[in-house]
C-alpha cells in the first residue's frame, strides 16, 4: 500500500490516528533515586499521543484516539495533546476509571538505575475494547498508528489491537511501533509472541534491534526481516547506528534480482542526548510525516532521525521539531556532510540557522 504526498480532493480530513495510552508523565527536579527526588515537574506522556503531536506540530493533521479519566488528570492531557493542534475529539472519558500516571528517574531507560513508578492498573484507557472504540473514529485517516503498549494493557486493548490490525478492506495504511516493555505483561514471553502476530498484520513495522532480542530471540536486521516477512516497510532501529528499512513495496521488489525487495541503512547524526524518553516515538513521526509526503526512504530515515534529535535534546519526552524548511535542508546533504552533523539543545529553535556540519 503506498501514500503519497498529494491527496485526492476527496481525501480523509485526517492524515494519521494515533490510538493508545496517555499519562500525567511527573519528571525529577534533580538526578537520583525516586525516593530520594524531592519534587516533579508535571508534562505527558503515551507512545501514540507523542507521535500525534510531534505530527501536528510538523504540519500534519493528526487525531489521536483514547479514553482518560474524568479527572483533573484527564483534563490536562486533552488540554495539553490539544495544545499541539491534534484532534481529540474521539478521546472519550470514563466517570469510573482514573487517568494513567507515572514518576521517573532522570537517567536513561536503559541503565540498570533508570527507575519508573507506574500507576495505571485499571485506567481508564485500560477499557479501549472494539465495543467502546468504534471503527469509523479510527478509520478516517490516510494512516493508523499503534504500538504494542496498547495490546499490554487489558484483553480488551488486545482485542481491540487484533481487530485493527487484521486484514479488512480499504483500512487505512497500519503502522505499528512494538514496543516491548516486559513489564506490562504477566508472561513476557507470551507477549512477545502476541507482538510478533499484530507486527506482521501491519504495514509498517518499527522495532528496535535490542528489542527484537529480548522478544524474538533475534537481532540481526536479515533475522528479524525473516521473522516478520509480511510488512512492507520494516524499520530496524539500531540505536546510534542508525536505522535499516527493509522495503518489500513492489516497486522496490521489481528492481531487485532476488524479488526481495531493498534494505537502506541511515546512520543517526551525533547528538548531545539530554534525555533518551520518547525518542523512538519522535522517530516514528518523522518517518510517517515523510511518509506521508511520499519521499523516498532515504529521507524518511532521515526524517526520523531529526525528529529524535529534537527529543533526545530536550528533557522531556516531546521536542519541538525543525522547521520543515530547516529539516528538508539537512535532509538533503550529501552523505559526508550528513555523517558530520552534530546537533545539540536548542538547534530547532525558531532563532536558528540550519545547523551545518
Amino acid at each position: 500500500m503506498t501514500v503519497t504526498g498529494n491527496p485526492p480532493v476527496d481525501a480523509p480530513p485526517v492524515d494519521v490516528v494515533c490510538l493508545g495510552e496517555s499519562m500525567v508523565t511527573f519528571l525529577p527536579a534533580r538526578p537520583g533515586r525516586l525516593a530520594d527526588v524531592p519534587s516533579f515537574a508535571r508534562a505527558i506522556g503515551g507512545a501514540e499521543s507523542n507521535v500525534a503531536c510531534a505530527l501536528a506540530a510538523a504540519g500534519h493533521r493528526a487525531k489521536w484516539v483514547s479514553r482518560v479519566g474524568a479527572d483533573g488528570f484527564g483534563d490536562h492531557l486533552v488540554e495539553a495533546v490539544g495544545a499541539y493542534g491534534v484532534d481529540v475529539s474521539a478521546v472519550r472519558r470514563d466517570a469510573a476509571r482514573p487517568t494513567g500516571i507515572y514518576f521517573r528517574t532522570a537517567t536513561d531507560r536503559a541503565t540498570a538505575a533508570h527507575e519508573v513508578a507506574y500507576y495505571r492498573a485499571g485506567s481508564a484507557a485500560s477499557a479501549m475494547s472494539p465495543a467502546t472504540v468504534p471503527y469509523d473514529s479510527v478509520a478516517n485517516g490516510r494512516v493508523l498508528h499503534l504500538s504494542g503498549i496498547t495490546a499490554a494493557l487489558s484483553a480488551d486493548c488486545l482485542a481491540l489491537t487484533r481487530e485493527l490490525t487484521a486484514p479488512r478492506a480499504g483500512r487505512p495504511l497500519v503502522s505499528f511501533d512494538v514496543n516491548f516493555r516486559p513489564g506490562l505483561w504477566r508472561d513476557a514471553a507470551a507477549g512477545g509472541r502476541v507482538l510478533m502476530e499484530l507486527a506482521r498484520g501491519a504495514d509498517i513495522v518499527f522495532v528496535g534491534a535490542d528489542e527484537a532480542e529480548e522478544a524474538w530471540g533475534v537481532s540481526s536486521v536479515s533475522a528479524i526481516g525473516d521473522a516478520l516477512p509480511e510488512p512492507e516497510l520494516l524499520v530496524v532501529k539500531l540505536g546510534k547506528g542508525g536505522a535499516v528499512v527493509l522495503d518489500r513495496r513492489p516497486e522496490a521488489a521489481a528492481g531487485t534480482e532476488d524479488g526481495d525487495g531493498t534494505a537502506t541503512l541511515v546512520r543517526a547524526p551525533r547528538v548531545d542526548v539530554v534525555a533518551a524518553v520518547g525518542a523512538g516515538d519522535a522517530f516514528a513521526a518523522g518517518f510517517l510525516s515523510g511518509t506521508l509526503r511520499g519521499l523516498p526512504v532515504r529521507d524518511r530515515i532521515r526524517h526520523g532521525h531529526l525528529m529524535a534529535a529534537a527529543t533526545l535534546t530536550v528533557p522531556g519526552d516531546l521536542g519541538a521539531p525543525a522547521r520543515t524548511v530547516h529539516a528538508d535542508r539537512l535532509v538533503g546533504l550529501d552523505d559526508e556532510a550528513w555523517g558530520r552533523l552534530h546537533l545539540g539543545p536548542g538547534w530547532t529553535g525558531e532563532d536558528q540557522e540550519v545547523p551545518t556540519p
